[in-house]
């Protein structure tokens, strides 16, 4: 599998619970952080929830 790369890049602040916990699960907190992890299919769930909020690239 190839590697990602997800950066935060939108605030937390005014989002639904769903969405900030699922941030907090992929250890996105602030606005910058970022985290490179294997590609699947339960990374692509969880980017299509906060997908408004990151930016994903390959790493």
């Amino acid at each position: 599998m190839e590697n990602v790369k997800v950066t935060l890049v939108k605030s937390l602040i005014a989002c639904k619970p769903n969405q900030i916990a699922t941030a907090k699960s992929l250890g996105l907190t602030k606005i910058g952080n970022s985290i490179v992890c294997k590609n699947d299919q339960v990374l692509a769930g969880k980017i299509k929830v906060i997908s408004h909020l990151v930016k994903v690239e390959n790493a």
